[in-house]
């Protein structure tokens, strides 16, 4: 997808690298998140996925590398940059024993929408997640499929710039994957999202942007377009539905050691 020059990405990474010790979790990595695009972050278990969201999102320091949001550096103005970033860990951050209005109040706070539009900014991402039924109920006895989206309502309640998902539709039925896949669908269109997902189906219908890691290194980046015609330059004529699958394969499989 090309860009307008004088238009700047909402998220930018460079060189970002991420070192245990001897071994290297995430190697050199470059990535620009542009306005009303979605990415898909893809690779095989252990790839290095997990640790380049945390780094993105602020709460893994790199070993090299840089990030900015919206212009800001991670680094140098924490606080500032992450005040344009709404995060969904694979695990989401939710207080159990809080009803859902509730829970997205304290969200609120926490992201310092200032107090006279806390209650305007919790209706609005109830509303976009289709939280307005449950609102009252605590989130401890809600479905699985409803306490994601509580997890995504707290992510865009400070209406962010970048959005952060990793695997949000992990562990639920046919339904309420629909249900997600259609929320992100939406918020793709006016913020600037980031989809970690195994479901290679779901960056194929979602992502405008592709970046598949494995053992740590950036083995594909761009667009669907882009990743389509590498597979067909590779000698293969790709299927609808499973050409995302096969280059998948075929990009990881060549970095794996014998």
């Amino acid at each position: 997808m090309s860009h307008q020059p004088d238009i700047l990405p909402s998220l930018r990474a460079r060189k970002l690298s991420c070192h245990y010790g001897a071994r290297v979790a995430v190697d050199a990595l470059d990535l620009d998140l542009y306005p009303g695009e979605v990415l898909g972050l893809l690779g095989p278990n252990g790839a290095g996925k997990s640790t380049t969201l945390q780094m993105l999102s602020g709460n893994l320091a790199p070993s090299a590398g840089s990030v900015e949001i919206c212009g800001i550096d991670v680094s140098e103005q924490s606080a500032a940059a992450k005040a344009n970033l709404g995060y969904l860990p694979e695990i989401p951050p939710l207080y159990r024993e809080l009803a859902v209005s509730d829970f997205l109040r304290f969200a609120a706070r926490l992201h310092r929408v200032p107090k006279a539009d806390v209650d305007a900014a919790v209706r609005q991402a109830m509303q976009r997640c289709r939280l307005e039924e449950v609102a009252q109920r605590l989130i401890g006895n809600l479905s699985k499929g409803y306490r994601q989206r509580v997890g995504i309502a707290q992510a865009i309640v400070h209406n962010p710039s970048v959005i952060i998902l990793d695997e949000p539709t992990a562990g639920l039925d046919p339904l309420q994957i629909r249900e997600i896949r259609e929320l992100i669908g939406v918020l793709g269109r006016t913020h600037s999202v980031i989809l970690s997902t195994h479901i290679l189906a779901e960056a194929e219908v979602l992502c405008d942007q592709v970046l598949i890691l494995n053992q740590g290194r950036t083995v594909f980046s761009g667009g669907m377009a882009a990743l389509c015609r590498q597979w067909q330059e590779g000698g293969a004529h790709a299927v609808a539905g499973n050409g995302l699958e096969e280059m998948f394969v075929r990009l990881t499989r060549q970095e794996t050691p014998a």
